[in-house]
């Protein structure tokens, strides 16, 4: 696996710190851009530059310009899902990341998936449990 993941600025510092512990390669939105830039701007970087996008933001795909952006630009988009810490998210992407690996060389670009916590019973049973990944558009 060779991608280069980008993290949006929801995801601050602690998540893609994780994501680079757990040996992912790793650009923070906050290294790039400046706080207050446009999710166009990021998402243009992310397909012109063929990085994998990450965000917490479920509203991308319902606002338009946004949307737009992801197809104007051919972005890769993963959206990790659920109200918890980020740095549990973090630790759920790479537990899942052979998933969300395979998922990746199947998918046709552009396309937005969400990477989901496994269900509490699964963890209850396994704390190491791996979470799953599903397209979501288009």
């Amino acid at each position: 696996m060779s991608h280069i993941f980008f993290t949006d600025r929801d995801l601050g510092k602690q998540f893609p710190q994780a994501l680079k512990a757990g040996g992912l390669t790793v650009e923070r939105h906050g290294d790039l851009f400046l706080p207050d830039g446009s999710d166009e701007q990021w998402l243009e970087h992310c397909g012109k530059h063929r990085r994998i996008a990450i965000s917490h933001n479920e509203r991308i795909r319902y606002t338009p310009n946004e949307l737009a952006a992801v197809r104007r630009h051919k972005v890769a988009l993963i959206i990790v899902v659920g109200k918890v810490p980020l740095p549990m998210l973090a630790a759920n992407f790479v537990r899942t990341i052979d998933k969300i690996d395979a998922f990746i060389q199947g998918a046709t670009v552009p396309f937005i998936a969400k990477v989901y916590l496994p269900r509490p019973d699964d963890l209850a049973r396994n704390p190491d449990a791996i979470g799953r990944i599903e397209s979501w558009y288009p």
